[in-house]
């Protein structure tokens, strides 16, 4: 594999392209069972028929775990919204439509997301009181079984030059309640200063769902906590105030 040509950086891990495959490789920091468990996750949602980018191989290169993907060729929804303002409003239908697409889904053997929240809740530098309020407000939320992606951002979309959308980065994904997933991504376009966006994208979600504006926000300082455990530093700040909200307005 040629780790040359680098596409994207993230936190601990880097994305490189060669030719026709894309090739995730992890720091050392990084734990092999969370490897294991992302490359797991993707091939599971990726047998539910949706359109991804397909699990090549799990290897090691340059003493590193790497997981191997197919490369999709295409510009990424953000930038096509960045570059045509004026189709805004059909690239955020889109998104918005993407996003459902995903939720109609079943993917039984996925972790659940209660779990993971309960344990991110857990893990906050939140006062007691408030960790007790976010677990008994989460543990009261409607239990459903939906694949929920944990990171839906029109950076993670990408339309190949056909106007086939893809989409990446299932590292986060799990099955749970849909509305937890509208709230995150509503708090990622926050987290970019995007309130405008962040408000606009719930509306038209809400609209499409016939889901209640209130339900989702319930989440918000369910998912703005459970999001502050790994968020980085001068996010924290923001997402730990949504957090100590307990009826977000």
């Amino acid at each position: 594999m040629n780790l040359q040509n680098i596409i994207a950086e993230r936190t601990n891990k880097t994305i490189y392209r060669d030719n026709d495959i894309a090739i995730k490789v992890f720091e050392n920091e990084y734990k092999k069972s969370d490897i294991l468990n992302e490359a797991l996750n993707q091939a599971r949602v990726e047998e539910t028929g949706i359109n991804m980018p397909r699990l090549r191989e799990v290897t090691v290169t340059d003493g590193k775990w790497a997981i191997v993907s197919d490369f999709v060729d295409g510009k990424t929804l953000a930038q096509l919204m960045e570059e045509n303002p004026e189709k805004f409003d059909e690239y955020l239908e889109l998104f918005v439509n993407l996003q459902m697409q995903v939720h109609s889904l079943k993917c039984p053997l996925l972790s659940k997301l209660k779990d993971k929240m309960h344990k991110k809740i857990s893990e906050t530098d939140l006062d007691a009181t408030t960790r007790y309020e976010l677990h008994t407000r989460l543990e009261g939320m409607p239990k459903h079984n939906k694949v929920c992606h944990g990171d839906f951002d029109p950076s993670n979309i990408i339309i190949s030059s056909d106007g086939t959308p893809y989409i990446l980065d299932w590292a986060h994904v799990t099955q749970g309640n849909a509305s937890a997933d509208v709230a995150r991504t509503y708090l990622l376009f926050c987290l970019k200063d995007r309130k405008d966006i962040a408000d606009k994208y719930l509306k038209l979600f809400c609209k499409k769902s016939d889901t209640a504006i209130q339900y989702v926000q319930k989440w918000m300082p369910i998912v703005a906590a459970s999001q502050s455990v790994k968020g980085k530093p001068e996010e924290k700040e923001l997402l730990l105030s949504w957090a100590n909200v307990v009826d977000y307005e």
